[in-house]
């Protein structure tokens, strides 16, 4: 089992947590469901208790909570309009799009990381290189200052 960090955030939860918010901002998008509803259906779930549940429940009272902006945010980098994006593209992107804007405690890299994984083992063959780009781009514009530094390291 892997050790939480010293500041008590353990990564695998966190993973994991991730992989859920993406399956449940999925179904939201598929069922019309309330966000609260669908949280209370995914937290009652098995695996649940391996995650990191605050955390998956911030992601996606946050995805809800700023569904329009982040959508805004997202489409100077889609080549359609978000609701014509495969919904479990859709899905990585609004999450990731949160953290991005809204998590700055997690490094954009980790961001990125964690959405193309997540649609690799969810998403269409190829969706995670498409992730990839449009998450690039748009961490390019919100995390200025982060990514100018690690662009020059």
């Amino acid at each position: 089992m892997n050790k939480p960090r010293p500041d008590g955030i353990d990564l695998a939860a966190r993973s994991r947590a991730r992989r859920r918010a993406l399956q449940a901002v999925y179904a939201w998008q598929m069922s019309g469901n309330p966000m609260a509803k669908v949280i209370d259906d995914f937290r009652h779930e098995q695996d649940m208790e391996v995650a990191d549940l605050d955390y998956f429940e911030d992601l996606l009272r946050g995805v809800d909570a700023h569904r329009a902006d982040l959508d805004a945010a997202l489409a100077p980098f889609l080549d359609r309009a978000v609701a014509q994006v495969d919904p479990i593209e859709r899905a990585a992107l609004r999450l990731a799009a949160y953290e991005l804007r809204h998590r700055v405690d997690v490094p954009y890299r980790v961001v990125i990381n964690e959405a193309i994984e997540v649609t690799k083992r969810f998403g269409a063959d190829h969706g995670h290189t498409y992730i990839n780009g449009v998450l690039d781009k748009l961490a390019a514009q919100v995390r200025q200052a982060e990514y100018a530094t690690a662009a020059r390291g």
